[in-house]
């Protein structure tokens, strides 16, 4: 039933779904909910704390879901919308010319599914799924995934081991950087000046395997015109201690995130404690905030 509600979703346009993807959301946040409080806390942390933005970033939520019945399954169009700068092409060009697979890390912000699509049309692309919490959505994100092209591995040691072949041959590899990891999978560090337990996988596998570190994101464009896609690259090289890995990726996703800061999914619940995870540090000094 959901497979058939994407695909009827994406013969709308482009706009269309976007513009009621907004309305959907700013509906949403209208309500007294936890999800509201969330947002506006979360966008107050990194300095956003205006309610107009609020309802705004709310409305950018809802674009961000439906958009994605377009991505999923009018691809070949979604991808012509896209736009990627000479000079970002060129930068991830030299890389592969270097023999190095990139290791691209993409936050949730704007359209993040587009990024992978546009990706996997240029070089070999294995990214990391881990099922959402509402199992109606896997197999529509899995097949979804599948049919662009890409290799999907499970959010696992046997998807661990498959990055690690992926970049030993070259390819490229995805995985989101703002999800909390589970127990152990994890350190505490500075996020919009307040700590937030991060992903150490990522500097792990590029300390392995030589691999760069590509923060990339699809900024949402006016009017349904498209995306435009962003590139950070991480400083090389990391520093030692997984702590410092983990802040220089939360500093480095920090200033993409502030390129577009209404379409950032303030809505999650990133500064939780996950279960059986170490006490969160005490308060960072302010000089440490956004």
């Amino acid at each position: 039933m959901l497979l058939f509600l994407f695909r009827l979703l994406s013969r709308l346009p482009l706009s269309v779904l976007q513009g009621l993807g907004r309305l959907v959301g700013r509906l949403v946040y209208a309500l007294p909910t936890k999800y509201r409080q969330r947002l506006r806390a979360n966008a107050a942390q990194a300095g956003y704390d205006s309610p107009a933005f609020a309802r705004r970033a709310a409305g950018e939520t809802g674009a961000m879901i439906l958009e994605l019945a377009r991505v999923w399954f009018r691809s070949d169009d979604s991808l012509a919308r896209v736009r990627s700068s000479p000079e970002d092409e060129a930068m991830i060009a030299a890389l592969h010319a270097q023999g190095r697979g990139v290791l691209y890390l993409t936050p949730h912000l704007g359209c993040f599914e587009i990024t992978a699509r546009h990706r996997v049309r240029r070089h070999p692309l294995t990214v990391m799924f881990r099922p959402p919490r509402k199992a109606v959505l896997a197999p529509v994100m899995q097949l979804a995934r599948e049919s662009a092209g890409m290799k999907v591995v499970p959010a696992n040691q046997s998807g661990v081991r498959a990055f690690v072949r992926a970049l030993r041959q070259a390819e490229d590899i995805g995985m989101l950087p703002d999800q909390a990891p589970a127990e152990g999978e994890g350190v505490w560090a500075p996020f919009f000046g307040r700590h937030a337990y991060s992903v150490t996988l990522p500097a792990r596998l590029a300390r392995q395997t030589n691999a760069p570190v590509v923060l990339i994101a699809g900024e949402r464009l006016p009017k349904g015109a498209g995306w435009q896609l962003h590139y950070v690259p991480v400083p090389e090289p990391l520093p030692d201690s997984p702590e410092a890995q983990a802040t220089l990726i939360n500093q480095t996703m920090e200033s993409l995130i502030r390129r577009c800061p209404e379409q950032y999914l303030w809505g999650y619940n990133r500064y939780k404690t996950p279960k059986g995870a170490p006490a969160a540090p005490g308060a960072l000094p302010s000089g440490d905030a956004a």
